[in-house]
């Protein structure tokens, strides 16, 4: 992870203009900055008014040579520091450790890999503000999408009294405006838009392209960053301890490093692809491809473990409990307290929940063999399904059917 602990620009940066320090009346503003054309607009253009201290949070997916481009492309832009926040820990611990407790998927689908990130990165970026006394704070979102819902809610929430600045939103701006005011103050970059759009985190990585603005056509083989490289089978076995993942074929480690290796491994068998369409909370329809290998094997086999460890009364109240907890995360809500009150709950429900999960990996699917479990509730002493009963006689399992089927027979016979 690169570390920039500066406050000057280094000896080779060139000013974009003739605007001095001593110039800037607008006072000390940190930027959220990615890197991308929409940001590198707002870096240059604040910089003529404002002192801007870019910043940008890892929450999974970027080497160290990729930051340390993002650095260099920031002075180039402009601003006055850069840092680059490592948040990857943070991210699981804070968030992604509850989708995996309550198996959450958007829709049944789509395991909220860049709406959870955003929550995490807004959340640093305000921190950091607020330590450097910033007065301003800005980020690239338009105004038609998800991001700029949660960015403001956040920062208007931990730090009321820093304004928000949105260059791109407020001035309805197209991508050629931005490059031509680029190029027009000498930063004349390859600012092509590459075919899709791909974001990755620790995860998942969502993939948009022309085909998603569509309801009908698919993403290509190429769109995903991995490509098929095994076509065998491979047998992996997750262990998790009261829900957390621990280890993977053995080797324990932290759960993020966990997740970051089963990705490696998966992500070669093309695991993990799929279309998410919802609703954004602007009110429209979207639609967006994404791959997570990882998220998904873990979710499924956290699940499994689940139907063999918990009672179905724990099972159905957890359903519709993370369904509420992954809506109101993408939807900017994690600050409210409600969202304390299902992570206790989640947390609780995981007591049991240790165990081993074998799956085997094939090309573009996985499969769920088995768990091993001291806690399996599967337990042959008390009888097999189908099979034979240990616990009760024919004349208690007659009873007990007559005693439950009362008040549908009531009914029925109420109502002829």
């Amino acid at each position: 992870m690169a570390k920039n602990n500066k406050n000057e620009k280094p000896a080779d940066f060139l000013p974009l203009g003739e605007t001095s320090q001593s110039d800037k009346v607008g006072g000390k503003l940190v930027i959220a900055y990615s890197g991308g054309l929409d940001t590198s607009y707002c870096a240059v253009s604040l910089s003529k008014q404002y002192d801007v201290h870019a910043v940008s949070v890892n929450t999974g997916g970027f080497s160290s040579e990729e930051i340390k481009k993002i650095e260099s492309n920031a002075y180039k832009m402009g601003v006055s520091t850069y840092k680059n926040i490592d948040a990857v820990a943070t991210f699981y611990k804070k968030v992604v450790k509850y989708l995996i407790f309550g198996n959450v998927l958007k829709n049944n689908t789509y395991p909220l890999s860049v709406s959870a990130e955003r929550i995490i990165q807004a959340i640093e970026i305000i921190e950091y503000a607020k330590s450097i006394n910033a007065e301003y704070i800005a980020h690239g979102s338009t105004g038609a999408g998800n991001d700029q819902v949660r960015f403001d809610m956040i920062f208007q929430t931990l730090a009321p009294n820093i304004k928000i600045i949105t260059p791109i939103r407020d001035g309805s701006l197209t991508r050629q405006q931005e490059i031509e005011y680029l190029k027009e103050n000498g930063v004349d970059m390859s600012w092509e838009k590459a075919k899709y759009s791909v974001n990755k985190g620790l995860w998942g990585t969502s993939v948009g392209g022309s085909e998603t603005l569509t309801s009908e056509k698919a993403l290509p083989e190429t769109a995903y960053p991995s490509q098929l490289e095994n076509k065998g089978e491979e047998k992996v076995t997750l262990t998790f301890k009261k829900g957390e993942l621990v280890a993977l074929n053995g080797v324990i480690n932290s759960s993020e490093i966990v997740i970051e290796s089963l990705n490696d491994i998966a992500s070669k068998y093309a695991i993990g692809r799929d279309i998410h369409v919802g609703d954004t909370i602007v009110g429209i329809k979207g639609r967006v491809g994404f791959e997570a290998a990882a998220a998904l094997i873990t979710i499924k086999a956290h699940h499994l473990l689940e139907k063999h460890t918990l009672t179905k009364w724990q099972l159905q109240h957890k359903e519709y409990l993370a369904s509420f907890y992954g809506m109101h995360l993408h939807e900017g809500q994690y600050l409210d307290p409600v969202m304390r009150d299902m992570e206790a709950f989640l947390q609780s429900s995981q007591t049991n929940v240790s165990g081993d999960v074998t799956v085997t990996l094939k090309p573009y699917h996985f499969s769920l063999d088995g768990i091993v479990s001291k806690h399996d509730l599967m337990n042959a002493k008390f009888g097999s399904y189908g099979e034979e009963n240990k616990s009760w006689t024919a004349d208690e399992a007659k009873g007990f059917i007559k005693i439950i089927g009362n008040q549908n027979k009531i009914y029925q016979q109420v109502n002829k």
